[in-house]
């Protein structure tokens, strides 16, 4: 049998082929996109509890190098290579060094249903991808649009826009907190991940289906 999250991944594509009148509400959407990241941030960080030590840190320095060195690679690419304008190639670098949360929740489920060991660092590389890919993605665009008028603001900026980014906030709030308190205390709050995650790929699926092309 194929993993549940996968039927429901199927279960908003049929949705979506048969013109059922199912809708999803954006806002229900953007609660169950922050609920995702939310727990898995959580997950990552009970799974932490009592585990962080120094000898993660040259592993956490080197996923961290790569989320600076992806978007650098393929910035110059789309740009020059594939000729898509500044905007766009800064932000597919940027989404590309970074990723998906949507992604990693079903990797991760698929890794703990079939008994597979996953260290709780994982959840940090989330993070440790996407401040830096944002932050390049930002640096680039605005240093080759020549934007230098004050409302751009510097780097000062472009920081508190990365670090203030949703994403950013609810992995790093949920892995610390996942930390503090540990999974016994934890346990009831990280059920809601697993509900979460079939829900928002049925979505997911429903509203990709809704956006192709009407023939």
């Amino acid at each position: 049998m194929p993993d549940i999250v996968v039927m429901f991944f199927l279960l908003g594509l049929v949705g979506g082929l048969v013109k059922s009148d199912l809708a999803i509400p954006k806002a229900a959407y953007d609660v169950l996109s922050l609920l995702l990241m939310l727990t898995i941030g959580l997950k990552g960080g009970m799974a932490l509890h009592g585990n962080m030590g120094w000898s993660l840190l040259p592993e956490l320095m080197s996923v961290a190098l790569l989320g600076f060195l992806i978007p650098l690679i393929l910035f110059p690419l789309l740009w020059k290579v594939v000729r898509l304008n500044l905007a766009d190639s800064a932000s597919f670098a940027a989404h590309y060094g970074s990723v998906s949360a949507g992604t990693f929740a079903v990797a991760l489920a698929y890794a703990e249903s079939n008994q597979m060991l996953v260290g709780g660092q994982v959840t940090l590389y989330l993070v440790l991808l996407e401040l830096p890919a944002i932050v390049i993605g930002l640096m680039l665009y605005r240093h080759f649009s020549g934007v230098k008028n004050a409302a751009s603001g510097g780097m000062m900026s472009i920081l508190h826009e990365s670090l203030t980014n949703r994403g950013v906030i609810l992995l790093v709030g949920g892995v610390l907190i996942g930390w503090m308190y540990g999974p016994r205390q934890g346990a009831g709050v990280t059920d809601l991940y697993t509900g979460a995650l079939w829900v928002y790929w049925l979505c997911f699926c429903l509203k990709w289906v809704l956006l192709l092309p009407k023939h």
